[in-house]
């Protein structure tokens, strides 16, 4: 999918600058020009205060920048009687999936944003219906939603977002909060929507290894766009991540340690998968 060249999302030299009492007068964003296509997997790292969450909101219309310009799909987000399509062509995923549930069961909480909408009420529960299948709620439609562990209410969240049919999905670190199992259960949800249906993802994530599963990785440093390409690139890129306080793969760690060590491994291994295999194949080799 991510070889498809329609744009969803393009940043024209945006600036953004919070303002008010207790502000910084930096720049949180500052001259970002970036595009997102249909289909895409990109993730966004970066060290704290570097600007990830700000650019997501800007992508939402949850903030206008202060200079440039963001277009979803052609729209122009300070068009404020167009923020509803916007909203729905890039729906939200935060950090605490707490922050959008809203409802007294799983079932309501998704059909929210439907019933904002005013859809028939039984395309609403197709919608749900479906949503709860693809993301394994079924069993869960009629539970509150603060009884759920944190995996189950993110994938509530992103139920919520799902029935309303969006062309991307942005995700601020939506497993920060998360044990091992969530974790796996909420990315697993999302690659599949991104595999099976062509949604595009931005992904801010702080995981070396969730940023090697996309198709691009964005790095953010104080509020630039310091290195913008494939995972295999970026992600190896050892001097760069460490100057900026970031990291590699636990793979490219340890191989870039034995490098030092004198095994001629190969320059850009990526996944612990690749490691082995490498490692294997001088074994047996020597």
């Amino acid at each position: 999918m991510s070889g498809q060249s329609s744009i969803i999302i393009e940043a024209k030299n945006v600036d953004f600058l919070y303002s008010g009492e207790w502000e910084t007068v930096t720049p949180a964003v500052s001259g970002i020009s970036f595009t997102v296509r249909q289909g895409e997997y990109v993730a966004l790292v970066g060290p704290n205060g570097s600007g990830k969450t700000t650019l997501l909101k800007l992508f939402n219309a949850l903030l206008i920048p202060s200079a440039g310009e963001v277009l979803v799909k052609g729209i122009s987000t300070v068009n404020e009687g167009m923020l509803p399509e916007i909203r729905r062509s890039c729906g939200m995923i935060f950090q605490n999936p707490d922050n959008q549930l809203v409802a007294t069961t799983v079932e309501e909480d998704i059909a929210f944003g439907l019933e904002n909408l005013a859809l028939p009420s039984e395309e609403i529960k197709k919608r749900v219906l479906e949503a709860a299948a693809t993301l394994g709620l079924e069993k869960l439609l009629k539970h509150p939603p603060h009884l759920l562990s944190g995996g189950e209410k993110q994938r509530v969240a992103i139920a919520g977002v799902l029935v309303m049919e969006p062309d991307c999905i942005l995700m601020d670190e939506p497993t920060a909060m998360l044990d091992p199992a969530g974790r796996h259960a909420v990315l697993e949800a999302v690659q599949q929507l991104h595999r099976e249906r062509g949604i595009a993802v931005v992904h801010v994530t702080h995981f070396p290894e969730e940023a090697a599963g996309a198709d691009r990785v964005a790095v953010l440093s104080e509020g630039r766009l310091v290195v913008d390409g494939s995972p295999e690139d970026v992600m190896t890129g050892l001097p760069l991540l460490h100057d900026l306080g970031l990291r590699g793969t636990t793979a490219v760690e340890l191989a870039s340690m034995l490098r030092q060590d004198g095994y001629p491994l190969p320059p850009k291994i990526l996944h612990d998968r690749e490691l082995v295999d490498s490692l294997c194949s001088l074994e047996q080799n020597s």
